[in-house]
């Protein structure tokens, strides 16, 4: 009697990357409830066990304000392009504190999350993204902060030209995120041979910081030293974020442009890298 070896199918196939530009988004989609959970234990793990709770989303973001409006505007008497000085620095400070949580977290994800890796399949992509959406709720609370703030000098009576522009915050948003994603991809894969660049991070990002227009506006920058100053992607973003709300900043459509543009090119290449090194990720941290 003839048996005829019937085909066996998978509900799901567990590979490497095709190629290194395939992000598996159908895995990704088919895991979002894992997404959704880690998301959820980044948030609480953020003040569990603290005594004051959600509330270190404000004072951070309010005392750093604070430290900047006495060093900067009141010691240094940096100019804030005549917007009030805390104002002035709460926004840079709001911008600049997302990217850079999405860039801190998500350099160190795959070392911090190691001990998952070897026990369960899902793809590794989870992780970076539950740090980006996860911040968001951060974000989201200290722009009610810098909300807060804006009503009460709108009723002080300051002048506060709010642009057309601001439709455009979510995509601002958007890709703050996606560059943070980015290096963050490329650092994460390189620590996996790499360990040194760990420790590099965090003083890495407190360097990039002076780099921007987080502590002086851009016009009050020295012009051998202006387009430098530009270079840095997240420079056009923090005028940006400024031009929508506050009516102030050197928001351009080149600025911006440039900013999209090196993003992309900062994600496409954290997707090749990260996709590249994926198979031995287990074997190396």
């Amino acid at each position: 009697m003839n048996h005829e070896k019937a085909e066996e199918e998978w509900d799901l196939i567990i590979e490497g990357a095709s190629s290194l530009f395939d992000l598996k988004l159908k895995d990704i989609w088919r895991y979002r409830d894992l997404l959704a959970m880690f998301v959820k234990r980044d948030i609480v793990s953020f003040y569990k066990q603290t005594i004051l709770g959600p509330l270190w989303f404000f004072i951070q973001p309010l005392f750093t304000t604070i430290i900047y409006t006495f060093v900067f505007g009141n010691l240094a008497s940096i100019s804030t392009d005549g917007l009030p000085q805390p104002l002035f620095y709460l926004a840079g400070i709001t911008a600049w504190s997302y990217f850079a949580d999405c860039l801190t977290k998500t350099s160190t994800v795959f070392k911090d999350n190691s001990h998952i890796f070897g026990k369960v399949y899902f793809p590794r992509l989870i992780l970076p993204l539950s740090i980006v959406v996860s911040n968001l709720f951060r974000f989201g609370v200290q722009m009610l902060l810098f909300f807060t703030m804006l009503a009460y000098y709108y009723f002080q009576g300051t002048t506060l030209t709010p642009s057309w522009a601001l439709l455009m915050f979510p995509g601002l948003v958007l890709m703050m995120a996606l560059l943070g994603l980015g290096l963050g991809l490329i650092i994460t894969a390189l620590t996996t041979k790499y360990r040194d660049l760990a420790y590099l991070v965090t003083f890495g990002v407190q360097l990039m910081m002076y780099t921007t227009t987080v502590i002086y506006p851009l016009s009050a920058a020295p012009a051998k030293f202006k387009h430098l100053i530009e270079l840095n992607p997240m420079t056009g973003y923090i005028e940006a974020f400024r031009y929508f709300f506050l009516g102030k900043g050197e928001f351009s459509s080149w600025s911006v442009g440039y900013s999209v543009i090196t993003t992309l090119v900062v994600l496409a290449l954290g997707i090749i890298i990260f996709n590249k090194t994926e198979k031995s990720f287990v074997d190396t941290i």
